[in-house]
C-alpha cells in the first residue's frame, strides 16, 4: 500500500553503528523544540530549511542497504522525532509488516501524560527506544536545554511500565554533567525502571563549532574542554554502581 504523508527529512546515514543494536538504517527528523548547549546537530533544529520524502521514498532508499543494515534495522532520531510522530508511526509500522527492528531515538520531550493516544500507537511498532536524559535536575536541565525534564522522566517511568526496552543516553559535560551527586541521582532513577537494557555514555565534544559559525549562532559551550574517555568512564561507573546498588 502506498503512503502519500510527508515529513521534514534532514538526513539518512545508511550504516550507522551508534544508534541502536546492529547496523542501522538511520533517519535524522527535522525540528527541534530543545536548545541543548551541547547540542551537535544545530541545523536540525527548524522544520523550515529540509527536504521532504514520504514513507515509501524512505523505505526504497532503506531497500538499497538492507544487506548491510538487515541484522540491525530502522533508526528514527532528530532533531526530535516525536514532533512528527504520525509520519514516525506510519514509517515503523510499515518497517515492522516486513519484520524489521525500529528503535526510536528521543528525548522524550513531548511526551504528554494526560494524552498518550498517539504514542501509544507508536510504541505498538517501537521495538526499542534510545531515550536522552539530558540532566536528572530539574533546574539544571532548564539551564541546559531550555525546558524542564518532567515530561522526560514522566516517560522513562511510562516506557517501564509498558515494559518497552529503553537505552538511557547521558552526555558527560565538565561543570554541567561530570558531577558525582547528579550521576548518583541518575543512577538511583534508572534504579526505579524495569526496562532499561543498556547504558550509553557520551562524551561531549566541541566538533559542532563550525557548524554554528556558518550557521551565525553563537555556540554555548565555547571554552569547555571535550571529556575525557578516562572522564567518561568513569561517570559510568558512578552512574552504574549506584543503579546496582539501589535495585
Amino acid at each position: 500500500m502506498q503512503t502519500t504523508q510527508k515529513a521534514n527529512i534532514h538526513s539518512i546515514e545508511s550504516c550507522g553503528t551508534v544508534d541502536g543494536p546492529g547496523i542501522r538504517f538511520v533517519v535524522f527528523m527535522q525540528g527541534c523544540p530543545l536548545r541543548c548547549k551541547y547540542c551537535h546537530n544545530p541545523d536540525t533544529w527548524s522544520t523550515e530549511n529540509n527536504q521532504q520524502m514520504t514513507v515509501d521514498e524512505i523505505m526504497k532508499k532503506y531497500d538499497g542497504v538492507k544487506e548491510f543494515v538487515h541484522s540491525g534495522g530502522i533508526t528514527v532520531t532528530g532533531g526530535e522525532p516525536l514532533l512528527q510522530i504520525d509520519f514516525v508511526t506510519e514509517l515503523f509500522k510499515t518497517a515492522k509488516e516486513r519484520k524489521i527492528h525500529t528503535a526510536l531515538d528521543t528525548s522524550g520531550i513531548l511526551f504528554n501524560p494526560n494524552d498518550t493516544s498517539k504514542i501509544d500507537e507508536l510504541l505498538k511498532y517501537t521495538n526499542l527506544v534510545l531515550l536522552d536524559i539530558k540532566h536528572i535536575d530539574d533546574e539544571e536541565h532548564k539551564k541546559l536545554t531550555g525546558a524542564s525534564n518532567n515530561n522526560i522522566l514522566a516517560f522513562a517511568k511510562y516506557l517501564s511500565d509498558k515494559n518497552i526496552p529503553m537505552w538511557i543516553r547521558h552526555v558527560i559535560v565538565k561543570d554541567i554533567t561530570l558531577n558525582e551527586k547528579y550521576l548518583k541521582e541518575l543512577g538511583e532513577f534508572m534504579a526505579t525502571l524495569k526496562n532499561v537494557k543498556a547504558l550509553d555514555v557520551l562524551p561531549y565534544h566541541d566538533m559542532a563549532i563550525p557548524k554554528y559559525e556558518a550557521l551565525g549562532i553563537s555556540y554555548p559551550l565555547k571554552g569547555t574542554p571535550p571529556t575525557t574517555k578516562e572522564e567518561a568512564l568513569w561517570a559510568r561507573d558512578i552512574i552504574l554502581k549506584e543503579y546496582r546498588s539501589s535495585l
